[in-house]
């Protein structure tokens, strides 16, 4: 079975921090990985390959800062990873990707069943799978929880919101997995230094021969939330004047 393992590399949520001078996010000091959504993706994948037999190859867009990320992924079981240099794009939206991603698939070969993560930590859009299912002409099942081999199916629970749908699919299928699908392993010292002698494949985006030039959607601005107001501390001597004080705050904001 050929199993694609689509990967993001984010930065740690955690080290963003915000440059009030020029009013946007500053990643310089945050380090990458990749996307946790991805990791249960990858794991599934794998496990799908211990049951089945075949291939897993992980595929991430982007530059030489992802080659790390790429190696972790061989790490932890992927047989094959590459990188789609992103020469063309400054800042590749979802549509973009999708569409990045669709070609480089059809260059790489094909495959029974795709796997991405639900959404990337760093924008949560959740909008990559779909684009590529789209673009790409492959059924998609999203918001995967489960999975079980089925004789030549495949078995799912996708998560809505009033519950489950268990879902019997054939095969080529998108699927996009939840972070409760599973737990994804981690490597060991020996599995690292193998993936780290593992050559990735890189291809560019240039070389794909995408039909449009700039991703269709910009961003115009960003801007850091309000700050909340403080609130205030009610305490008087007894309850009855701290309802009367409570009231008369709320009258004066026309709240009652």
């Amino acid at each position: 079975m050929n199993l694609l393992v689509c990967a993001k590399q984010v930065p740690d949520n955690l080290e963003i921090k915000w440059d009030a001078a020029k009013n946007q996010l500053d990643f310089s000091g945050a380090a990458l990985a990749i996307s946790e959504y991805d990791k249960n993706a990858l794991e599934a994948a794998v496990q799908l390959k211990e049951q089945l037999g075949g291939s897993v190859t992980v595929v991430s867009v982007g530059n030489d800062q992802a080659l790390k990320s790429l190696k972790a992924c061989i790490a932890v079981g992927a047989d094959r990873a590459v990188l789609i240099q992103n020469d063309q794009f400054r800042s590749p939206d979802a549509f973009a990707t999708g569409a990045i991603l669709a070609a480089a698939i059809k260059k790489l070969g094909s495959f029974d069943v795709i796997f991405c993560g639900d959404q990337a930590m760093d924008t949560n859009a959740g909008q990559v799978g779909i684009q590529l299912a789209e673009q790409g002409n492959i059924p998609q099942i999203r918001h995967v929880t489960k999975i079980v081999v089925n004789d030549e199916k495949l078995t799912v629970d996708h998560k809505t919101e009033d519950g489950y749908q268990v879902i019997e699919t054939n095969y080529p299928i998108l699927l996009t997995a939840s972070d409760t699908l599973n737990e994804p392993r981690l490597a060991t010292i020996k599995s690292k230094m193998a993936a780290n002698r593992a050559k990735i494949e890189q291809i560019k985006v240039s070389e794909l021969n995408l039909s449009f030039e700039a991703p269709p959607l910009h961003h115009l601005k960003i801007s850091a939330p309000e700050p909340k107001k403080t609130g205030i501390s009610i305490c008087e001597k007894s309850g009855r004047d701290s309802a009367q004080k409570l009231f008369d705050y709320l009258a004066a904001d026309k709240l009652v």
